[in-house]
This record gives C-alpha cells, structure tokens and sequence, in this order.
C-alpha cells in the first residue's frame, strides 16, 4: 500500500492548483464590521494581513484579515502579527487605500502526514518552506495537549510564522488557514497507508503531555477531527 501511495505522489502535476497564491491588493472602504477589498481573495476563508505606509514612507503590517465572501468582504482577526511578549500592539486603524497581502506567508507550511514516506514525497515535490512536525510536536508537549486542534495550530502559526497547514487524510489532502480555521484547498487522494503514525509522523514514539498524554490512536480520526 505504501509504494501504491508514493506512486500516486509522485504524479503531482495533478496537484499544480493545490496551493493558493499570493496575491496583493488593497482596501476599499472600512466598516464597523470589516474591510471590502478592491479585489477579492481567489478563494474565500484565505487570509491575509494589511499593510499600512506612514507619512515618511515607512510601512508596517497592522492588522490580519480573513475574506468572507466572494465580493471582497473581509473581517480582522484578533490575534498579533509577530508574536513577541516584549513588544507592543500596533494601534493603528486600518484606511482605505492601505495595501492587503492574502495569502501571507502561505509559503511556510506545516505537513502533517501518516508515515515518513508521503512526508518526504510530498515535501520534495513543492519549494516551499517546510515547518517540521517535530517542532510542532514539542510545541503541543509544552503547551500539555497531545492531539492537533484548530485552536493549537492556529496557536502555533502564529508563534512560528505558519502561513498554511497542510493535513494529509486517507481519501484526501487539504490546506488548512490556520487564522480562519477555513480549508483553502484540497485534492483527492487514493492508496493512501492503511494506518498512519499517531498523532502523525514525528521523530518522537510520543507526544508526552504530562499525566494525560495519549500513546495510542488513529491517524486518519484524529486528522478528520481537525
């Protein structure tokens, strides 16, 4: 069943459309409950981040914003741009006219698959810039959880600058935004492994968090369960 799934891999031309783009725009008016963009996000659920250009000429990105409609609709999302306890929050309102990125750092991905096998087909297939599960294994042991979660990974991206996260099912691989909580792509998978590692493939036997750590389980349900 394994090499039946690094064959299917390895014909990755029909995963050319997998990951959205990055793509640039700018805002077309402010509300009270969110941003319309001149140009709307390819695929709705995407998000991006704002960037605001002061008087003398400097730029800073002030707030993250996720698309919730085709129109261009778009609403800011609560959490730190760069993740530091030692720096203060940017105050500065979003205005019309200031430059949206979608898709920001989509290039920085996090793969979570069965085996190690699909981990590396899949990883040599794309240049993106890979975030190894082992990180975020010790990220989930410090934090005392054992399993993914949105709420983890979203935690996660935003401490290590994770644009997409990409989660390999049994029938399927789709691309989580972790500051949405939205599925921006997937594709259909077959001949995927009958059983992955657990939680997903690591370096470690365990993920040990503490008394209520978990040493046995299903890939496939706990990926579905995300």
């Amino acid at each position: 069943m394994r090499k039946i799934a690094l064959l299917l891999l390895t014909a990755l031309p029909l995963f050319a459309d997998f990951f959205p783009p990055t793509v640039q725009t700018t805002v077309s008016s402010v509300g009270k409950k969110g941003i319309t963009l001149n140009q709307p996000f390819p695929i709705n659920g995407m998000s991006g981040v704002v960037v605001h250009t002061y008087s003398d000429n400097l730029q800073t990105v002030t707030h993250r914003a996720t698309q919730t409609s085709s129109q261009g609709s778009a609403v800011l999302v609560d959490t730190p741009i760069i993740h530091h306890d030692s720096l203060p929050g940017i105050k500065t309102a979003v205005h019309a006219n200031d430059k949206v990125i979608g898709g920001y750092l989509y290039d920085n991905v996090l793969l979570l698959a069965p085996d190690t096998q699909t981990y590396s087909k899949m990883t040599s297939q794309y240049p993106k810039t890979w975030v190894h599960p082992d990180l975020y294994a010790l990220f989930l042991s410090q934090e005392g959880d054992d399993i993914p979660t949105k709420e983890n990974l979203a935690k996660f991206a935003e401490m290590y600058q994770v644009g997409l996260v990409c989660i390999m099912h049994k029938d399927r691989a789709v691309l989580l935004d972790p500051f949405s909580g939205k599925i921006v792509g997937q594709k259909a998978l077959s001949g995927m492994p009958v059983q992955g590692q657990y939680p997903f493939f690591m370096h470690f036997d365990e993920i040990k968090s503490g008394w209520f750590g978990s040493k046995e389980g299903n890939y496939y349900q706990t990926m579905g369960s995300i």
